[in-house]
């Protein structure tokens, strides 16, 4: 896991519109009639409907999609009791969770109420409102009785996360571990570092699974929880179930299963080298577990580890869980939460694990073969399909446990809905940062004395996605570095200028003549543009010193982007170098081409184009469906572009027959599947969504993307240049620093790509 600096955190937080979520309007509301059926007089009709029947509130409002996340502040994170305002941006960014994975609008609700009773009658006296509650960060033992109260008085789903997430995400993974080690949960010896909420939760849901009470030896921080003790309260004197204390590390002998919701360093090599043949051990302390991973495994081979981490296999994560639960609620009605649905949600995930995974799933964790094992008992975070296998699972558990209000009649069609949903999120993002980190490369930045390029790349770098090689003066990198506190121990810093690069000089200059010698190019010329940083950093990468290049943020793209296409050249297939923009929209990730290269390419031209940027959308684990794209529709204006797009289209349905393409269209009929089908059904677009857009020249794909950037606020990646023999990207005059984060990704992955 990467760094975290205070003043990064701060500004993520602080920067544009402060904090991590909004509320958007859904419907039109651009003219006067708008207004008036949003609020006076029209909303008056559905508060009517509701009135005569309380449940049509799901019918005319967002109640049923609705999620409450709510706490006093008394336990936020590792940071204890700091109160109602300072617990906000934990509750915003659950908030930004339940929207990412599972569709689900939150808003956060800071109580300044220590008082149960206070808090209780709050949160009821809101209630109304939404659709489920998410108790969040409240302290044990006052949660128990929380969240008691309120599941008994209201009649929505309500769970705390804090105790039931991690309770159900290690119970799947204690049912596979199980399985791995052939051993039966109701013969197994558990030993559980801590008894706070969470791990009084778990201890309940291993009990529901077939866990022994006899064999649940449960410590809190005086000793373990046993019959002899006075000071335990109701939750804890449950698990009360030996005769006298025995020490921490005696507990370890011959114990199958050791459970961590404490601190680090608590437990020792030793201890789990002690326990029983093929431990099972779930250190879950955060950031630090109870016990390394390292050592851990470094003492007993045999072991089934898992860690709250995302740097070691089975990471356990409450957003394995918590999304996909509130989702199969919601979309039943259901009343509560039960026990039943929990069952569920366990063997769901659990299942899941020893299903065959899918190919972009083991693309997006670095290319590394995944399949149920010893460091596979749980699924990946960014496994796609949880949300259809976990939500169905708790919505029929909801229907058969008799608390479903609104039964799901096709399961089918439900599925199919889930898996739409998976659009609105910026999984292309997480999926592209997850697969770079998984092989990292050498990337060169010819403008390393740039402070953006400095500050993406030591981000990079701490993320685990590159290693990087600045081109510049060194002292001024040196200097910059410091006076911005940025840290990149033992990066490459190399000034192409000094004397101490003349040898390399001329070897690239001397490799470059050879390229050029009978394009009008001299050895001295070739030499002499070496001291020219794009001409240097490119001849890294050609010859095999770096493994992609990034460049461009201080030059016209065409300067930056000539010296590439002289040194490395295209590849073998390539007649044609393109640029292709992707623009994340609420809908999806959107994809432009070309939008920065070829003035007015020819048909021929730009059906390679449209191919070369499909091979590069499936790369990124998507399917391309392309829309080539004009001022007419299908013939209806005739002109040079519209005819040139429509024998692209003819072009590529004759040598692509699977690749999903039309034209020559307009855009709005690409971007509104309705339209489309309404008026050309004959299409090969119709009844699908298009993702690509391909442009007659390179005017109007440049405004294209600028103008559907700044009008819609969505991140751009790009522009990704395709065609090239290695991986280079040039980026956009003045790009930010997030911009050139996820170029970086790009170029790796493009370099991980061309390897292959």
């Amino acid at each position: 896991m990467s760094k975290i600096r205070k003043q990064d955190a701060l500004d993520y937080h602080s920067s544009g519109k402060p904090g991590k979520i909004e509320v958007v309007p859904t419907k039109p509301y651009a003219s006067q009639r708008d207004l008036s059926l949003a609020y006076s007089p029209g909303v008056a009709e559905p508060c009517l409907k509701i009135a005569e029947n309380k449940a049509d509130v799901y019918k005319y409002t967002s109640k049923g999609n609705l999620v409450a996340v709510i706490t006093n502040g008394t336990a936020v994170l590792g940071l204890g009791d700091i109160g109602p305002e300072a617990s906000k941006p934990v509750m915003e960014g659950k908030g930004l969770l339940f929207k990412i994975f599972a569709d689900i609008d939150v808003f956060d609700i800071e109580i300044d109420a220590k008082d149960p009773e206070l808090f209780i009658q709050t949160v009821k006296a809101i209630a109304p409102t939404f659709g489920g509650i998410n108790l969040e960060d409240i302290k044990a033992p006052e949660a128990f009785e929380i969240e008691r109260r309120l599941k008994e008085e209201l009649d929505i789903p309500i769970m705390h996360d804090d105790q039931h997430g991690t309770a159900i995400i290690s119970s799947a993974a204690l049912l596979n571990a199980l399985e791995l080690a052939k051993k039966k949960i109701s013969k197994v010896k558990i030993v559980v570092s801590g008894a706070g909420a969470a791990a009084i939760s778990c201890a309940r849901l291993y009990h529901s699974l077939g866990v022994t009470l006899e064999n649940l030896y449960l410590y809190d921080s005086k000793g373990l929880i046993h019959k002899g003790r006075t000071d335990l309260d109701e939750m804890k004197a449950y698990y009360a179930n030996h005769p006298k204390d025995i020490p921490f590390d005696q507990a370890f002998k011959n114990a199958d299963v050791f459970l961590g919701l404490s601190k680090a360093g608590l437990v020792s090599k030793e201890m789990i080298a002690s326990m029983a043949k093929d431990p099972i051990v779930f250190a879950l302390a955060n950031p630090e577990p109870e016990i390394s991973y390292k050592e851990a495994t470094s003492v007993r081979k045999d072991i089934i580890m898992a860690t709250g981490r995302s740097d070691h296999p089975n990471q356990v994560n409450n957003v394995l869980g918590f999304p996909y639960i509130f989702r199969g609620a919601l979309d039943v009605r259901a009343t509560s939460i039960n026990e039943e649905m929990k069952l569920a949600a366990v063997k769901a995930i659990a299942s899941l694990a020893k299903e065959t995974i899918p190919e972009e799933v083991i693309e997006a964790y670095g290319g590394k073969n995944i399949s149920f094992g010893r460091e596979q008992i749980i699924p990946k975070p960014l496994d796609p399909r949880l949300i259809y296998y976990v939500a169905p699972a708790v919505a029929r558990a909801a229907m058969e446990s008799g608390v479903a209000q609104f039964p799901i009649q096709n399961w089918e069609d439900y599925e199919n809905q889930l898996k739409s949903r998976l659009g609105l999120d910026n999984k292309l993002v997480r999926n592209i940062t997850t697969k770079a980190q998984g092989n990292p490369k050498t990337v060169v930045f010819p403008e390393g004395d740039n402070i953006k390029i400095l500050k993406a790349a030591q981000q990079a770098y701490e993320d685990g996605v590159a290693f990087p090689i600045l081109l510049g003066r060194k002292q001024k990198i040196l200097d910059l570095m410091n006076e911005y506190g940025i840290e990149m121990p033992e990066v490459e810093i190399i000034d192409c200028k000094s004397d101490e690069e003349e040898k390399r000089r001329i070897a690239y200059g001397s490799e470059f003549f050879e390229k050029r010698k009978r394009k009008g190019m001299t050895e001295f010329e070739s030499i002499s543009l070496m001291r020219e940083r794009n001409y240097f950093g490119a001849m890294m990468v050609d010859q095999g010193d770096a493994d992609a290049m990034i460049t461009g943020i201080t030059r016209s793209y065409r300067s930056s982007v000539r010296p590439a296409i002289r040194t490395i050249g295209m590849q073998k297939d390539v007649n044609v170098v393109s640029g292709m923009y992707i623009l994340n929209t609420k809908k999806g990730p959107l994809f432009l081409a070309d939008t920065t290269v070829n003035l007015n390419p020819t048909a021929e031209q730009i059906a390679e184009i449209t191919v070369h940027a499909a091979k590069m959308i499936r790369r990124l684990k998507m399917t391309p469906r392309v829309a080539l794209l004009s001022y007419s529709n299908f013939g209806s204006s005739p002109g040079p572009d519209p005819e040139k797009m429509a024998k692209a289209a003819e072009i590529l349905h004759e040598t692509h027959p699977n690749l999903v393409v039309d034209g020559e269209m307009q855009a709005n009929f690409a971007l509104n599947s309705d339209l489309m089908n309404e008026k050309f059904p004959f299409s090969t677009l119709a009844n699908k969504e298009v993702n690509t857009l391909i442009f007659p020249n390179l005017s109007s794909g440049n405004i294209a993307y600028k103008l559907l950037q700044q009008m819609n606020d969505v991140d751009a990646i790009g522009p990704i240049l395709i065609g090239l023999r290695k991986s280079v990207h040039v980026l956009q005059l003045g790009a930010s620093v997030r911009e050139i984060n996820n170029m970086i990704k790009i170029a790796v992955i493009d370099a991980q790509n061309n390897e292959k």
